[in-house]
């Protein structure tokens, strides 16, 4: 594997094609992450065009200068609740799956988390994903299970894993 470069991204339009490309792309594979595939590119634009806000740290992994992943951090700021934030969107293309990235990314948004006075994360997956291995395996516990929370691409209710790591 090429050197991989985690960067935050503060402005979108650099990167909007290549991100909606990675989101299309994943959505299209089975990723249940708030879309349903068949995604059009334009969809996948808009989403990346409204993400960015002060509460939105984005980081995006590259290998070669081609995104090769990427992980939103929302911090929250209800006042009751400055101290978390949720880990959103992880994604890894196809292509570079299995190098480590998406524990790079997740690494990456513990540390900002830190930096940012969090000590604890939350976020969920869908069950069965194999991100579930990759969140267990960075010490994230799974507080339970929520069934029927998502429509899969067949039409099926998929149940969610909620996990939560105290930094």
């Amino acid at each position: 594997m090429q050197n991989i470069v985690i960067e935050e991204i503060k402005q979108i339009k650099d990167d909007v094609e290549e991100l909606s490309k990675l989101l299309k792309m994943v959505v299209d594979d089975g990723a249940s992450i708030g879309f349903l595939p068949p995604l059009e590119q334009k969809e996948s634009a808009k989403y990346w065009e409204t993400v960015l806000a002060p509460e939105v740290i984005l980081y995006v992994a590259k290998v070669n200068n081609e995104v090769a992943g990427c992980i939103q951090l929302h911090l929250v700021t209800k006042p009751n609740g400055i101290h978390r934030a949720e880990i959103c969107k992880l994604m890894t293309h196809p292509n570079f799956r299995r190098n480590g990235i998406g524990r790079l990314l997740m690494q990456k948004a513990e540390e900002r988390a830190k930096q940012e006075n969090r000590s604890l994360l939350v976020l969920d997956t869908r069950e069965g994903d194999p991100s579930n291995r990759l969140y267990k395996s960075l010490e994230y516990q799974e507080v339970g299970k929520i069934p029927e929370y998502a429509i899969s691409p067949s039409g099926n209710l998929d149940a969610t894993v909620i996990y939560y790591k105290v930094l």
